[in-house]
């Protein structure tokens, strides 16, 4: 997995999450590749060159995971700044979160039109990346993430910790998995994926169940699935089958997050009504002598702030 990992690693932060990953993994295996010179010792209290050699490889490689760490923690900081950005904007933040391999990449593109690499290889996605779904006037923000197996080693849960925390802090999860799978196979699969969801402190967040690559499908397995899925949508990314249902079951839960709105906005604060058009949906205006009485549907932040710059001005 390792090998693999850092086979696919592009970005910065990337690297150092698969390097941090590789020097944890060889750090407990050290003292096996040295035993062969720890009996060359010169006598009784002394050590052999095997033994020395030990110390001298776990110093460099304790150093060298401590830049690693300070170096993923200021790349951190930058992350959490946006995600505090995104998180004041109101809007819906969805993770895409499954099995390696599920087709997620590719699901992401097909809804957002990004050009993410989504080639048929495990593990194609180390990087999250997050970008934005527009339907029917709503905006949602998506993020892909790494491939869950099973039994995901601790080594990568903490070296991936920022990538994994757009799951942990996302208000809903799109569990992404292969329909075209074997039964038996495809429900292991999709129970690693909670197992893994619960263990990094997602287990709490919201779920859709998204099967992808449908098309692989013929139309009774497709109903057959469906039927055995009821809560679940069946898509195919590469053909856009199913993806406009998904898209209204995104918007659904988009607009149970907004706060209904109703105001008269004066003249004199042009700067509300423009917030109010950029940030609300389904907005009616009815224009009067003092000002506009507005109605729309707005995130809770953004109602919250207009409503307390109304009152200030009073």
């Amino acid at each position: 997995i390792l090998d693999i990992f850092a086979l696919h690693a592009t970005s910065a932060e990337g690297k150092l999450q698969v390097e941090l990953a590789q020097l944890q993994y060889h750090y407990s295996r050290l003292a096996c590749l040295w035993q062969h010179l720890e009996r060359l010792g010169g006598g009784g209290g002394t050590r052999g060159p095997g033994e020395s050699q030990l110390v001298v490889d776990r110093r460099m490689i304790r150093d060298r995971i401590a830049v690693l760490r300070r170096r993923l923690t200021a790349v951190g900081r930058s992350r959490d700044l946006r995600r505090r950005n995104r998180e004041r904007s109101g809007l819906l933040r969805v993770a895409l979160a499954g099995y390696t391999n599920a087709g997620k990449s590719l699901l992401m593109n097909a809804l957002t039109g990004a050009d993410a690499s989504a080639r048929n290889r495990l593990f194609e996605t180390l990087d999250s990346r997050t970008r934005t779904l527009e339907h029917a006037g709503h905006e949602i923000l998506l993020s892909d993430t790494v491939g869950f197996i099973r039994d995901l080693p601790h080594q990568l849960v903490e070296a991936f910790a920022s990538t994994l925390d757009e799951v942990v802090d996302a208000d809903l999860i799109l569990h992404v998995a292969d329909a075209s799978e074997p039964q038996a196979r495809g429900a292991a699969r999709r129970a690693a994926v909670v197992q893994t969801l619960s263990e990094i402190g997602a287990g709490a967040v919201p779920q859709i169940l998204v099967l992808n690559k449908s098309d692989l499908l013929d139309p009774t397995e497709r109903e057959n699935l469906r039927a055995s899925e009821p809560g679940a949508v069946v898509v195919s990314a590469r053909t856009g089958a199913g993806l406009d249902e998904l898209r209204r079951r995104l918007v659904a839960v988009a607009r149970e997050r907004l706060v209904t709105f109703d105001a008269m906005i004066p003249w004199s604060r042009g700067d509300l009504l423009a917030a109010i058009h950029e940030d609300g949906v389904e907005i009616t205006r009815d224009d009067e002598t003092d000002g506009a009485r507005v109605r729309a549907l707005l995130p809770r932040p953004v109602a919250g702030r207009i409503r307390a710059e109304l009152n200030g001005g009073a």
